[in-house]
């Protein structure tokens, strides 16, 4: 293969939402530790989380959601972070990822992003003049040495990934709840398919294992086989 062996790794309420709202003010990580019934089991969750793929690809809108732009400096930690972006990081946001991660490589098709600004010798861009996430993952295999990557971004960079037949594997975390809201992300959000052409263009899944945690939690884990 070409590319790196890609596995879908979310977080998600029953009903396939990954956000408690249809706003940035509102969000699992925040919002499911104050839940009763919800908080717990949720460090289930991160613990899973710590042995996925030592590469981790999200969005920076995500990453922007969730304060990088804001937060203090963090250690060093063994993993490589890819992160796909051409607004949402600041310089500062960007210097948050280089500090975090072994190998941080931003893919961007903005040449006036801020990370162009930043000297890190474990910083690396890839720049396209339109997003092609197969051409990426080649890169980042052939040129960086990913051999395994973990997807954990929003719905509408998840279903791209779908649509172009780049997801190997989904592994899901489901808290014990029901969100609702037709305007709130879902793990697949994106372009709906419109006609009977467009089948091709859906994930097909073989069940490899369903976990049973605790407090009510589940683990599903699928291959993608069409």
């Amino acid at each position: 293969m070409e590319r790196p062996i890609t596995t879908l790794f979310m977080l998600s309420s029953v009903d396939g939402k990954i956000s408690t709202g249809s706003t940035d003010e509102l969000d699992v990580d925040k919002d499911f530790c104050k839940i009763a019934g919800v908080k717990e089991g949720l460090p289930q969750y991160y613990e899973i989380e710590q042995t996925t793929d030592l590469w981790s690809l999200n969005s920076g809108r995500v990453q922007a959601k969730i304060g990088v732009n804001q937060k203090a400096m963090p250690q060093k930690t063994p993993v490589s972070f890819v992160l796909i972006d051409n607004k949402n990081l600041t310089e500062h946001g960007v210097k948050y990822f280089c500090a975090l991660s072994k190998q941080f490589v931003l893919i961007t098709t903005n040449l006036n992003h801020p990370a162009f600004k930043v000297k890190a010798d474990n910083l690396s861009i890839i720049y396209q003049q339109q997003l092609s996430l197969a051409n990426a993952l080649k890169m980042l295999k052939s040129d960086f040495g990913c051999q395994r990557i973990t997807v954990q971004s929003g719905g509408t960079l998840n279903c791209m990934f779908l649509r172009e037949k780049l997801l190997d594997y989904i592994d899901i975390v489901v808290a014990p709840i029901l969100v609702g809201g037709k305007h709130t992300p879902t793990l697949i959000d994106g372009e709906s398919l419109t006609r009977e052409c467009e089948l091709d263009k859906l994930g097909v899944l073989q069940l490899q294992s369903c976990d049973v945690l605790n407090s009510s939690y589940l683990r599903l884990r699928y291959k993608v086989i069409g």
